[in-house]
C-alpha cells in the first residue's frame, strides 16, 4: 500500500503542477492557479499521515516505510525548485514570457550553482533522515528498525556524494572553451591590402 501511495503522490504532484499552470497562464486565473499549486504540500502530508497510521496499526517496519520517508524529504527540498523550474518555462511558451535563464555552466559561477543544488540535495537527506528518527521512535525498543537505519545510512552517502560533487567543481572549475578568431581584424586587412597595392606598383 505505501508504494502504490507514493506513486500516487508522484502523479498527482505533476497533475496539480499542471493545472496550476495552465489555469495561470491558458486560464487567465492565476489566483486559482496559486490556489492549485498551494495543494501540493498536502500530498505529503497524506503520505506521512498513511506512513504513521500503518506503523501504529502494527505493520513491521521494513524498506516502503524508508522509501515514504526519503520520498517526503526529497520532494520537500526539491519541489519549489521544480514549481519555478516549470512556471518560468511554461510562462516562456504560453504567456511570452522571457526564456528561462540556464544554469552557468563554466567557473566560479557554476561552482556556486552546484553547491546551491547540493545544499539542496543535503537538505533533502537531513529532512529524511529526521522523519526515519522519528519513525524509530515511534516503533520503539520492540520493534525491528533495521530497515530504517539502513535508510539513514544511505542518506549518509547522499550527503557525502553532493558535498564531493560541489567540492570538485570549486577546486576543479570547469573552464569554457578558447574562442578562435577566424577573421583578421579592421586595421590588419587594411596592412594587408596597402603591402598588394605596393607590390603590385599601384
Amino acid at each position: 500500500m505505501i508504494v502504490a501511495l507514493i506513486i500516487a503522490c508522484e502523479i498527482g504532484f505533476w497533475v496539480i503542477l499542471a493545472g496550476g499552470l495552465a489555469l495561470r497562464y491558458l486560464a487567465r486565473m492565476p489566483r486559482a492557479g496559486v490556489a492549485v499549486l498551494l495543494c501540493e504540500p498536502l500530498l505529503e502530508v497524506v503520505l506521512l499521515v498513511a506512513t504513521a497510521i500503518d506503523l501504529r496499526n502494527g505493520a513491521e517496519p521494513d524498506w516502503m516505510h524508508g522509501l515514504a520517508a526519503v520520498y517526503i524529504g526529497f520532494t520537500a527540498a526539491y519541489g519549489h525548485y521544480l514549481i519555478r523550474w516549470a512556471d518560468g518555462h511554461f510562462a516562456h511558451r504560453f504567456a511570452g514570457g522571457p526564456p528561462p535563464v540556464k544554469p552557468p555552466r563554466y567557473g566560479m559561477a557554476r561552482a556556486v550553482h552546484e553547491w546551491k543544488m547540493s545544499a539542496r540535495a543535503i537538505g533533502a537527506a537531513a529532512i529524511a533522515a529526521g522523519l526515519l528518527q522519528a519513525a524509530i521512535w515511534y516503533v520503539g525498543a520492540d520493534g525491528s528498525t533495521t530497515s530504517l537505519v539502513a535508510w539513514q545510512q544511505r542518506m549518509g552517502f547522499v550527503v557525502v556524494i553532493a558535498l564531493i560533487i560541489a567540492a570538485s567543481y570549486t577546486i576543479w572549475p570547469k573552464q569554457a572553451p578558447a574562442e578562435v578568431v577566424s577573421t583578421p581584424g579592421r586595421e590588419e586587412a587594411r596592412g594587408v591590402a596597402g603591402n598588394d597595392r605596393e607590390r603590385l606598383g599601384r
